[in-house]
């Protein structure tokens, strides 16, 4: 491959406009890496955002090349050189691609390329001053814009993001926060409990309502309908809010607890979202829900809205997986769960380790302390690679659902915590005693198993015997226990992390990524 040289505005390449010409203009696609874009010895500055991509170039393209042409078209250039590169400060809006790896596995001691599908680890750092402040639609429209259409790349995948402090706290946060929502809740030292309306659809306003006071009434802290159910024809949105608040008010009476229901205000237009959010907070609900599909600014935008008007913000993250369960193409959760803390909900869906939801239990402990933590560290088995100060942002809590149930309360309370919303949907509404009992059932188990934990016993290997005895003065958790046993959703995890501590190695395995076409 021809070597260009790099022009960066210095008065010498200006001197001799036939050299210009013939060498700054040349037909053909850019080598980016030879005009600025790849920087092997670049020295990252504390201010700078950066951004780990996973790619596999086409077999012709040669890893390096494809990283800088990743950096270039994610910052300030295009498919050629331009004249009016020259009217800016280059230098200092260009991405830098400074560092790759290869991504190898470990066989017998040795490390090997895949050569069928050879991928690799591709670093760039950022100028803070390519994003808006407090903007997670900018900073999402620069780094994955249009590079996942490269044609040079087979795959790439945005696998985590080190936010630097100065751009971090451009951003709310979330609106209400741990801490806070259990004193308002006035509940301690447990995971909070929900559970979800099946079946999603074809119930009335009045028999979801009756739902959702059996559940809080049985020993819930919030109860939710279907994401779906946005303003059918056959349900109204207002006609849903007013059951559902009535059902919350009579069970809080009846508990003498502050119960909430997650109050859908998800709409196609902000007019609407705004309109629900106030009938909302009329009615005297604490907590409303938006989707994820809503949108990254309609997400920030009721964000705000719910810290000016003490309103807890749930985040469904309907269609994550569209982005997030491929690991060779798409986005990462855990640079989802970032953005999402950053844009200022409260409760993030953020899977699970056992239920029926593609989870890898590394991978989710990872998306939780992302989450939860004021400070997280690197840990690649953990697929954590930047260490993140989470500063003055308040933590929000991850909600765990999908397939899970009372009889793998253990399990879920070792690996995800106690600040954590456990829902139990068809753990709690296919219970044989009703909806009530379903409830009962799960707080008698996430009760005890704290309880056992606090005591100092070992929860996690005496978990089944533990709930064995919660359900001798228990009959709800009796029946539950009966019917589900130790149901395990046991189908391997998709998104697994590329690194791994097993019994050959106690480190991580890379090989540098070599130029195979430079000259």
């Amino acid at each position: 491959m021809k070597s260009k040289k790099s022009y960066n505005n210095n008065s010498e390449s200006l001197s001799d406009p036939t050299q210009i010409k013939s060498e700054r203009y040349e037909s053909g696609l850019i080598d980016y890496s030879d005009v600025g874009y790849w920087d092997p010895k670049y020295e990252i500055q504390p201010t700078d955002i950066i951004a780990l991509f996973r790619y596999a170039p086409q077999f012709s393209v040669d890893p390096i090349r494809a990283i800088a042409a990743i950096a270039a078209e994610s910052s300030t250039a295009t498919w050629t050189i331009v004249w009016t590169d020259l009217l800016t400060a280059g230098d200092v809006y260009r991405a830098k691609a400074y560092k790759v790896h290869a991504i190898v596995k470990s066989r017998y001691g040795e490390a090997i390329i895949n050569r069928d599908f050879p991928e690799y680890l591709g670093y760039i750092a950022y100028n803070i001053d390519l994003f808006e402040e407090g903007s997670i639609a900018n900073m999402a429209a620069l780094i994955i814009g249009n590079v996942f259409g490269f044609k040079m790349l087979r795959s790439i995948r945005l696998e985590d993001m080190r936010i630097p402090l100065a751009y971090l706290t451009t951003f709310q946060g979330p609106a209400t926060g741990v801490e806070e929502e259990r004193a308002r809740l006035d509940k301690y030292g447990r995971p909070l409990i929900g559970a979800n309306i099946r079946p999603k659809f074809g119930l009335s306003g009045r028999d979801e309502g009756r739902a959702v006071y059996a559940g809080l009434k049985g020993g819930l802290d919030y109860l939710k309908g279907g994401e779906n159910n946005s303003s059918q024809s056959f349900m109204r949105w207002k006609e849903r809010f007013l059951y559902y608040q009535e059902a919350v008010n009579s069970a809080s009476a009846a508990t003498g607890e502050v119960k909430g229901s997650y109050l859908n205000v998800t709409a196609g237009n902000m007019e609407a979202i705004y309109e629900r959010a106030e009938f909302a907070k009329q009615l005297g609900s604490i907590i409303i829900m938006i989707d994820l599909v809503a949108g990254y600014t309609a997400i920030q935008s009721i964000a705000k809205w719910c810290r000016a008007n003490n309103m807890i913000l749930h985040l469904e993250c309907a269609g994550r997986y569209t982005n997030t369960r491929q690991r060779r193409h798409g986005v990462s959760f855990r640079v989802i769960s970032k953005w999402m803390r950053l844009a200022g909900v409260d409760h993030v869906q953020a899977g699970t380790v056992v239920g029926n939801l593609d989870s890898n239990q590394l991978m989710i402990k990872g998306f939780y302390q992302t989450l939860v933590d004021c400070k997280t560290y690197a840990n690649l088995p953990q697929g954590m690679w930047f260490h993140q100060d989470w500063t003055s942002i308040r933590r929000c809590f991850p909600v765990a659902s999908g397939g899970i149930n009372c009889g793998q309360m253990h399990y879920l309370l070792e690996y995800l915590g106690e600040d954590v919303v456990l829902h139990f949907g068809g753990g709690t509404v296919g219970h044989p005693d009703g909806i009530q009992a379903g409830a009962t059932a799960n707080r008698v188990a996430v009760e005890s198993m704290v309880l056992a934990r606090n005591e100092g016993r070992d929860y996690t290997e005496e978990g089944p015997e533990i709930l064995r005895e919660a359900a001798r003065t228990c009959r709800p958790l009796q029946t539950s226990l009966d019917l589900w046993k130790n149901i395990l959703f046991n189908a391997g995890s998709v998104d697994k992390a590329d690194i791994t501590y097993n019994q050959h190695f106690d480190s991580i395995h890379f090989l540098p990524a070599k130029s195979h076409f430079a000259e």
